[in-house]
């Protein structure tokens, strides 16, 4: 198995062990055990279990801000609302073990890894797509980031019920909770659905027919695509020094075994002449012994 091959699988037994047990509830010795590796080589990859911990919830992280960041790049408020809320359903179905590691109380080894942050980052992002509409039917756009967090605590929430009772559906959970957000609770419809825009997106049908993309959207499209390069770069700058750090780690490791073996070698040569000295000296005394 190559060092990558390794990596990954150290990462992938200790997601699962994560998810189970939790951060403090997870050991080194068991994530070895489990890989059936010695201590040393987790240590060698990751630095320690929070080194592990920590490139485990940025790729939860960085998976469904990803995902969240898609879903927003529709074109209509509503489109956006239920393509947003779907596919943090998808992730919690298709991810179930990322986001009870990132729901769980955030422990110091995750950095700024938190679900609260994560929460916030999505925030952020719903703000902007509020204050153009609230702008734009003439509210006031100061009230958005409050709203964007009522709104993504609303989903965030629900989402972590639905982590453990999974009924009803993906589709008719993100019906019921666009049904809310956009109806209010004295327009709310008895019998809600998704949209068939989303509902063709949801199960991978053919997409509608492509109309002419606005300035608006556009703008909106660069931004999503630049924010996931950037955090595209940013992980790639991570991962790079996480390998750099491996590599000189292994090349003191090796090293050391140089010099043990060098050790090694000595003493075996000065045992052996030790031993040649002595068996001449025997020869020596034998024919003082036993002369001719």
């Amino acid at each position: 198995m190559s060092g990558s091959e390794r990596r990954e699988q150290l990462i992938q037994i200790s997601r699962t062990l994560f998810a189970e047990k939790g951060f403090d509830g997870t050991s080194i010795e068991e994530i070895a055990a489990t890989a059936q590796v010695s201590k040393p080589v987790v240590y060698e990859h990751f630095g320690g279990k929070e080194g592990v911990y920590a490139v485990v919830v940025d790729r939860e992280m960085q998976k469904l801000l990803g995902m969240i960041t898609e879903a927003l790049a529709a074109s209509h408020s509503l489109i956006k609302l239920e393509r947003a809320a779907l596919a943090l359903l998808r992730y919690i179905e298709e991810s179930s073990e990322g986001f009870r590691i990132l729901v769980r109380d955030s422990h110091a080894a995750s950095g700024t890894g938190t679900f609260a942050s994560l929460i916030s980052e999505i925030a952020s992002q719903v703000e902007d797509v509020l204050a153009d509409e609230f702008a734009a039917r003439g509210y006031d756009p100061k009230l958005a980031p409050m709203y964007a967090q009522m709104l993504v605590g609303m989903v965030a929430l629900t989402g972590q019920w639905w982590l453990d009772v999974r009924k009803p559906g993906r589709e008719e959970v993100a019906a019921h909770l666009v049904n809310l957000a956009w109806n209010g609770l004295t327009g709310l419809n008895p019998n809600p659905t998704i949209t068939a825009t989303s509902r063709a997106v949801t199960n991978a049908a053919k997409p509608p027919q492509p109309r002419q993309t606005s300035e608006k959207e556009l703008r909106e499209l660069e931004k999503a695509r630049e924010k996931e390069l950037k955090e595209a770069e940013k992980v790639r700058q991570r991962e790079l020094k996480e390998a750099e750090k491996a590599r000189v780690r292994e090349l003191k490791e090796r090293e050391r075994l140089l010099k043990e073996a060098e050790k090694a070698r000595e003493r075996e040569e000065k045992i052996r002449q030790r031993e040649a000295r002595l068996a001449e000296r025997a020869a020596r005394l034998e024919q003082v012994d036993h002369p001719e």
